[in-house]
């Protein structure tokens, strides 16, 4: 389940507000600030000095959480159409009609930057064998 899902409908309410429910752990990297006493499992893990073979392996099963529903275009793309490309999708997700639009619908906007997708992606892949 996503933090997105468990905030925004019925019985999810209902459960955080009668304690039903309590929440252990946040699968991101960072906290959610309406999670704000919920460590995230990357935090727990430098807490309890988990090995890297472990970590390894959380990064690869947790990436899925953040890519979301990417944009992805082929490999070769020459890097100033890449830029031009981003810079779009960058200034389609501060327009106010969007924004309304999402928010109409209860959708949550928290995009990830292409960046950071591709860093990310490129972490994943380079995992070592052992």
């Amino acid at each position: 389940m996503t933090i997105e899902s468990f905030m925004a409908r019925e019985p999810f309410h209902t459960w955080r507000k009668t304690n039903f429910v309590r929440s252990l752990a946040q699968s991101g990297r960072k906290r959610d600030p309406r999670l704000p006493d919920t460590p995230t499992i990357f935090e727990l893990m430098d807490q309890y000095k988990t090995p890297d073979q472990s970590r390894h392996v959380a990064t690869v099963i947790l990436a899925g959480g953040v890519f979301g529903r990417p944009l992805v275009g082929p490999a070769e793309i020459p890097p100033e159409r890449l830029k031009i490309l981003r810079g779009a999708v960058a200034s389609a997700l501060k327009d106010p009609e969007l924004k309304a639009e999402a928010e109409k619908r209860n959708y949550e906007l928290d995009p990830v930057s292409g960046e950071e997708m591709q860093r990310l992606a490129k972490e994943v892949m380079s995992q070592p064998r052992s």
